[in-house]
């Protein structure tokens, strides 16, 4: 009989290793009922009478609701470039070595950042309760009057795009600040070296390379603008809110005029998200070797089961 524990013997051949998958009962579990409760809010919200789909049938595409929504387009694209405009401006004046034009833009920022966007919408509003006239000249000196009744310039719609764009630009002034901030200052002494101005330098080197951490946050703010927007309605601009809020007031459709509004609300802001995804990804080019790939890309790849290259 051989030894087993003599040196001569022959190795033994190592068994072979069998991986186990990790099992994760929990996750399965919690998922399971997270599925059964929004099943149960679905078909509790199919099927309670009070909801009245067919009613959100009716006015989801109506005339009234359709011009409500372009009024919310409008005043979203006005305001945010209001917003994106001047909070640039602001930015740059808060960076400036120029004492007043930093404090300047300090006190903006202090001021609209530190009162309600819906007590500023009210203050554009009523400000023609005070102005007798609005006039363009030299103070204290020599002016051309522009029209004796303010209210024919601040209406309804100038006092919201106001209200919501000068709100807005406080916000963004930060935002592009931080953008701005976050290039490295040995470019701007590179380009300064080069001959270049401070001007030409802020549009040619650091707001290009600003804008991959301006944007997401950018996007962010118009997602906000879009919904914040339904606070014109305070001052009777026919937006997709107030629309909503005169049809439900004259038939007394609360629960489904605000589903339609709501609908409306998350296209739009669906829209949006998929407009920054792409713009957020076009700007990222040059700061990694790859980028994921697109929701587009991905379901091709389960389709096709063809290698995605993301672009």
């Amino acid at each position: 009989m051989t030894d087993p524990g003599r040196a001569d013997d022959p190795p033994r051949r190592p068994e072979a290793i069998r991986a186990v998958p990790v099992r994760h009962p929990g996750r399965w579990i919690s998922a399971a009922v997270i599925v059964v409760l929004v099943a149960q809010i679905v078909n509790w919200a199919i099927n309670n009478p009070a909801f009245k789909w067919n009613v959100v049938g009716k006015y989801l595409f109506s005339t009234s609701i359709l011009q409500g929504v372009k009024t919310t387009i409008a005043l979203t694209i006005i305001a945010m470039a209001m917003g994106i405009l001047g909070g640039i401006v602001l930015a740059v004046m808060r960076l400036s070595a120029n004492p007043i034009l930093s404090g300047v833009s300090w006190v903006y920022i202090w001021l609209f950042r530190g009162t309600p966007v819906l007590v500023q919408l009210l203050f554009w509003y009523n400000l023609p309760s005070v102005i007798q006239s609005i006039s363009l000249g030299v103070p204290f000196g020599p002016g051309w009057l522009i029209t004796d009744d303010p209210t024919t310039i601040f209406t309804k719609l100038v006092a919201a795009c106001l209200g919501l764009g000068l709100n807005e630009a406080a916000y963004m002034a930060e935002i592009a600040r931080a953008g701005i901030l976050s290039v490295d200052e040995g470019q701007v002494e590179a380009a300064s070296a080069l001959g270049m101005t401070r001007r030409l330098s802020m549009r040619r080197i650091v707001l290009p390379q600003a804008m991959r951490v301006i944007i997401p946050p950018t996007g962010n703010e118009t997602i906000s603008m879009l919904k914040t927007s339904s606070l014109a309605s305070v001052i009777s601009v026919v937006e997709l809110l107030y629309t909503a809020q005169i049809i439900y007031g004259r038939t007394f459709q609360v629960i489904p005029l605000l589903i339609v509004a709501s609908i409306w609300y998350l296209f739009m802001t669906s829209i949006l998200t998929v407009g920054q995804y792409y713009i957020e990804r076009r700007f990222s080019r040059g700061a990694s070797r790859s980028l994921p790939p697109t929701p587009l890309q991905r379901l091709r790849f389960l389709v096709t089961r063809s290698p995605v290259m993301a672009r």
